[in-house]
């Protein structure tokens, strides 16, 4: 059985013949819709894009692709608009939304064919010469992972946390570690070659310039489009009052945080209040990362790392069990 999410399209959808177990009409949050469908069994779902609130926001789609599983999914675009562009369509692919159309024709044919990668890749190198997505992933000439940085909580440490992180991999991975902050210059300070600020028009070529690293890092600041990224971290510094600020200045923050990873970094929480802060919030958070001296070796980065799935529990340093006793799992 089907579902079919509805808007500005929902008479063109009306008469679309399939078997229906739901149809809802009207404009939502994308978390809004990740949280109604998520726990919900169906064959496929036809999502009129109208009626995800702000759709012409690709970090809405983005909710969607975490909080959902995509190749369930066809995407029904208004025909003429933005979203239509080979630029927003390849941001869509980069995310592994593949299954995308403008009529009811196309509805039908990719319910029975859905895409695979290889049906679109074509609309992705378009939007790749005209816009500053890059997809890493899918290159066969390269297994660089992208891995995003964004401050939740004002100053929540992302620069120094790329830092210490990019040492870690490097203590593995060598030279090949590199760390990117766009828009800002706070990276100098570090002395670091392999540790580069960028502005936001730069991102595409410095991307494909380090296309043979094994990791870049990337501290996204103030752009709004990480859907270059194979991972992205949202920092939040538990603070009552970093917490509070965060709350006054959007109050339906954590709505918009369920299913991400969320690391609480200079951490002082014990198991209990995180547990008190998941009920509160109603998120689960991904690591809690306590204050950490940046000067020196910080093995509980191990840990991290191997929840990451940067390396497995088998790479770990022998000497892991004692210290990771101290931090939550």
């Amino acid at each position: 059985m089907n579902v079919i999410v509805s808007n500005e399209q929902r008479n063109v959808l009306s008469g679309l013949d399939i078997d229906i177990i739901k149809s809802i009409s009207g404009e939502y949050d994308a978390a809004e819709l990740v949280e109604m469908f998520k726990n919900f069994f169906y064959n496929k779902m036809i999502l009129d894009v109208t009626a995800i609130r702000d759709f012409h926001n690709i970090a809405n789609y983005q909710t969607i692709a975490m909080g959902l599983d995509v190749e369930k999914i066809v995407f029904f675009l208004p025909e003429g608009t933005d979203v239509c562009t080979s630029s927003f369509l390849s941001k869509l692919v980069s995310m592994g939304i593949y299954n995308f159309t403008t009529n009811v024709e196309g509805i039908k044919y990719l319910l029975l064919h859905p895409n695979t990668y290889k049906e679109v890749a074509h609309i992705q190198q378009l939007g790749n010469s005209s816009t500053t997505t890059v997809n890493v992933q899918d290159s066969s000439e390269s297994s660089t992972k992208i891995i995003g940085v964004r401050n939740v909580t004002e100053h929540a440490g992302a620069t120094t946390f790329i830092y210490i992180l990019k040492r870690e991999l490097k203590s593995r991975f060598g030279d090949t570690v590199i760390a990117l902050e766009i828009n800002r210059n706070d990276f100098q300070y570090f002395g670091d070659k392999n540790m580069i600020s960028i502005t936001a028009d730069q991102l595409q070529p410095t991307l494909k310039r380090f296309l043979g690293a094994s990791f870049i890092l990337v501290d996204l600041n103030d752009i709004s489009d990480d859907s270059f990224c194979h991972e992205v971290l949202y920092l939040l510094e538990p603070s009552t009052i970093k917490l509070n600020k965060l709350m006054r200045r959007n109050r339906n923050i954590f709505s918009k945080l369920q299913q991400k990873k969320i690391v609480l970094n200079k951490s002082s929480l014990s198991n209990k209040d995180i547990a008190d802060f998941e009920y509160e919030a109603k998120v689960k958070v991904f690591y809690n990362m306590p204050s950490l001296d940046e000067r020196k070796k910080n093995p509980v980065f191990d840990d991290f790392l191997s929840r990451l799935g940067v390396f497995t529990k088998k790479e770990e340093r022998k000497e892991t069990g004692k210290i990771f006793g101290l931090f939550r799992r």
